[in-house]
């Protein structure tokens, strides 16, 4: 059940072992899902309890992954692990026992151990038993940032499967635009927009949709309470398709029925903004660079009001709950330089709260030598459905 030829994990484990030793780390211990799938290809929800995997920069020594007895099988299947531990559901449990073994035989005492805290699959008890138990043990520092410097950069073969998805938010937002309309219930649009994503073989994105009308169309994250649209109102739509886990995503403001002057003057706006920062995205600029690009707009226009704190941020094969897979964020002074191969989610974004209208335009790009290619066949432009 592997989605990467063998040689792509083996290359990204060498970097991250090579990049272990740059930094003076004899281990690493691997929280976060994300690193357990792109290091290894183990795809699973169980990061949600104690699952850590452990590498060593010994090149000879295989990773070991620890894990609970309903996630061996999924190791087995979807994984290039060989070494699987298990901890068991009892009275008194604490898997930072077995962790303490497997460190043991690794002689591992006294040694340099970087651990992966910036993830959700480390709950703040979770650390605190790690804590707890190798104090004066070993040396544990923050390592979070490892793994995730190299998934910033996308293979060749990452790239295909980020193109699978962005192919897959074009049908899903041409579905959703097509399914709504003056009196029609907010949950049938996020319905007609799931359809393409699954039925074209995509996996459920790990979060929203972001989809709301009237007042919900200024919400920025997802809300319960979906209502029907009215004969004249706005309706927002922020959506991911994702494919082996791979997220591009979309966004969008239309009008419902019939468009003010004030908010086709903020489309125009938008796209000038948006325009500006694919512009920015060039490879050897910053990654604030392109925020600076989007407030320039934003604020001689007369939106500074109106416009978010930052413009954007990276895309890649994440898990629930979110798509966003930071850092790097897109934000001012954000001194990061553009390589080649990065997916980065550029949005632009106005919630006039006074006049309560809302405006977006956002896409996913590719980052390459000179301009940045836009992984989308859908124009922005303004849409008003009737």
């Amino acid at each position: 059940m592997l989605h990467f030829d063998r040689s792509e994990f083996d290359r990204r484990i060498k970097a991250a072992r090579a990049l272990m030793r740059k930094e003076g780390l004899d281990a690493l211990l691997l929280f976060a899902q994300e690193s357990h799938f792109y290091l290894t290809g183990f795809d699973t929800s169980g990061f949600v309890f104690f699952q850590c995997a452990l590498l060593t920069s010994d090149e000879t020594d295989p990773p070991v992954l620890l894990t609970r007895r309903p996630d061996l099988e999924q190791a087995r299947r979807t994984s290039t692990f060989t070494d699987i531990r298990l901890w068991y559901d009892r009275p008194g449990m604490d898997p930072s026992r077995e962790l303490l073994s497997i460190l043991e035989e690794k002689k591992l005492k006294g040694a340099r151990v970087g651990i992966e805290m910036r993830t959700f699959g480390l709950t703040a008890d979770n650390y605190a038993l790690i804590a707890a138990r190798l104090a004066g043990w070993c040396e544990l520092v923050d390592a979070s940032w490892l793994v995730r410097s190299l998934r910033v950069i996308k293979s060749p073969a990452e790239i295909d499967y980020v193109r699978e998805a962005a192919e897959l938010a074009d049908q899903s937002l041409e579905a959703m635009i097509d399914a709504a309309g003056p009196g029609v219930f907010e949950g049938k649009v996020a319905a007609a927009g799931a359809v393409p994503i699954l039925a074209g073989g995509g996996d459920p994105p790990p979060s929203g949709p972001v989809l709301g009308s009237g007042d919900r169309a200024l919400l920025v994250r997802s809300a319960t309470g979906y209502r029907t649209m009215d004969a004249v109102d706005q309706l927002t739509l922020e959506h991911a398709a994702s494919y082996r886990h791979y997220c591009a995503c979309l966004m969008r403001t239309i009008a419902i029925g019939k468009a003010s002057a004030k908010q086709e003057h903020m489309f125009d706006v938008t796209l000038e903004a948006i325009t500006a920062m694919t512009d920015a995205a060039r490879s050897g600029a910053t990654i604030g660079g392109i925020d600076d690009a989007h407030r320039a707009v934003f604020d001689r226009r007369g939106y500074g009001h109106a416009r978010m704190s930052a413009c954007g941020y990276s895309l890649g094969a994440t898990y629930r709950p979110s798509w966003m897979d930071v850092p790097p964020m897109i934000y001012s002074g954000n001194e990061m330089i553009i390589e080649p191969g990065m997916t980065l989610f550029l949005h632009a974004i106005l919630v006039d709260a006074e006049a309560n209208l809302a405006m977006s335009l956002g896409y996913t790009i590719l980052t390459r030598d000179g301009a940045p290619e836009v992984l989308s066949r859908v124009k922005p432009e303004f849409v008003v459905k009737v």
